[in-house]
């Protein structure tokens, strides 16, 4: 059973890559027991076929490229089963967010008017995609500011 746990896994790890826990998830969901994944996974991991903090590093850059922030980043990497002590190593990679933070709020409000209902619908989108007050709020107040120049 030990050989088809190996054979499944390394056939899982051709399509995608994995984090180890996920790996381990898929094996189990399959029919391996958890001692058997555990120690696929282990192997694979010796071997340098899943690694955690490389997968981390793919999931920062692959979310942050689709507008994501870093609180919402963060909860992929729990859902993916990536080690806490990972996180702040990986997010370190994340670009300032100021910019891009602006970029999607003209991207939602599209030049409109700058009314309250508009703006609050474009925090709550921005709140929602992973972005502090602390990010959404500089962000705001340039937008507002830029609004007032074009009256």
């Amino acid at each position: 059973m030990r050989e088809e746990v190996k054979k499944r896994a390394l056939s899982l790890l051709d399509k995608r890559d994995y984090s180890r826990r996920m790996l381990h998830d898929k094996l189990t969901e399959k029919g391996a027991t958890d001692a058997e994944a555990d120690e696929v996974c282990g192997w694979l991991c010796e071997l340098g076929a899943v690694n955690d903090e490389r997968y981390a590093e793919l999931v920062v850059r692959h979310y942050a490229a689709k507008g994501f922030g870093p609180r919402r980043i963060r909860e992929e990497l729990f859902r993916r089963g990536i080690e806490k002590d990972l996180w702040e190593t990986v997010m370190e990679e994340l670009p300032e967010s100021d910019d891009t933070v602006f970029r999607l709020l003209c991207q939602k409000l599209r030049g409109t008017e700058c009314s309250r209902e508009d703006l609050q619908r474009a925090q709550s989108f921005l709140l929602r995609r992973g972005y502090s007050w602390e990010e959404i709020r500089p962000a705001m107040e340039r937008y507002q500011t830029n609004c007032e120049d074009d009256l």
